[in-house]
């Protein structure tokens, strides 16, 4: 597996205003810093580990291969992509938008990961659904943590710390 090319991120990253209009400014800011921080930013044109195609901080959205893309083309594609993934979670969790901001981010940067698809079909929406925050919170740490059949480190560590930034939000928010 070829090794990926990240870059420092060479300036502020900001949360747009279609998503501060989603989330708020705080869950808006979080949750682009939250994905930005576990996606690694390569502004090329890049093969993640299974294969598919990836540009910036994860975006595999229209994505040509030998690319090279600006800092702000980088930025415009996190807050475009987070902005899409962020809707549907949303809709499909719509108590949501009652939690804390670290709650949201957490959310939001796992469903950046995954896919919105494949977030509201979860058991954490479901238990997000049912009231239940915690196991919601807790089951992050617990799914989603391979690719292509084999666990990796790096998924496993991010659902971990996705976990404990949305329990986090709960013992802020005054739920735990």
């Amino acid at each position: 597996m070829a090794k990926i090319p990240y870059r420092k991120v060479p300036g502020k990253i900001v949360a747009g205003a279609a998503l501060v209009a989603l989330l708020g400014f705080g869950a808006a800011q979080l949750s682009v810093d939250t994905v930005a921080d576990f996606e690694g930013y390569v502004p090329e044109a890049y093969l993640d580990p299974v294969g598919i195609w990836t540009k910036c901080w994860g975006d595999t959205t229209d994505v040509t291969p030998g690319a090279k893309y600006s800092f702000d083309q980088c930025v415009k594609s996190l807050n475009d992509h987070v902005l899409e993934l962020a809707e549907p979670v949303t809709h499909c969790v719509p108590a949501l938008n009652l939690q804390h901001d670290k709650v949201k981010a957490a959310m939001v940067s796992m469903a950046y990961n995954i896919g919105s698809g494949a977030f509201c079909k979860s058991s954490v929406a479901r238990y997000a659904n049912a009231g239940d925050w915690e196991r919601a919170c807790k089951r992050m740490a617990q799914i989603y943590k391979t690719a292509s059949g084999q666990e990796l480190p790096g998924l496993v560590k991010r659902r971990k710390m996705e976990s404990e930034l949305c329990l986090e939000g709960l013992r802020e928010g005054g739920a735990l």
